[in-house]
């Protein structure tokens, strides 16, 4: 069962990142944070629209940078969302030194869609390993 975020888990993702890098705190359309959390789960006719976790995760990035639910800080805040969400769902991402502030761009400039992210994601993001069990101690 995929872990999805809420409206709390974004807000408190968006002030941990502009506390970390700066900018202003604050909610500036409450509306299209519920448009944010709502759409990664979102089914016609019992089909998900969204089927895969790179495609959920392109969702949290492209709505939160296109939509600027926040005051500032919305690609930083995008792009931190879905990588929280691949990360709570068991990936590790890896990516070349720059290549986080390219994704956000190409969203925000080139307009990329979500398959485009989607296939970003594919790309940089692996499963991550499961944890060794710890031995247990007898006595």
């Amino acid at each position: 069962m995929l872990k999805l975020l809420g409206e709390e888990d974004l807000i408190l993702i968006h002030n941990r990142i502009v506390d970390e890098t700066g900018g202003l705190h604050g909610v500036r359309d409450q509306h299209a944070i519920r448009s944010v959390v709502g759409q990664p789960h979102q089914a016609v006719f019992g089909k998900e629209l969204y089927p895969t976790i790179f495609l959920k995760a392109a969702v949290y990035a492209r709505n939160i940078i296109a939509h600027h639910p926040f005051l500032d800080g919305n690609k930083r805040t995008g792009i931190a969302v879905a990588s929280v969400f691949l990360i709570d769902n068991g990936f590790d991402i890896d990516v070349p030194e720059g290549g986080l502030y390219d994704l956000a761009l190409h969203i925000a400039e080139d307009r990329w869609e979500y398959e485009d992210i989607a296939a970003w994601f594919g790309k940089y993001a692996k499963k991550a390993p499961a944890p060794k069990p710890r031995a247990r101690k007898r006595g």
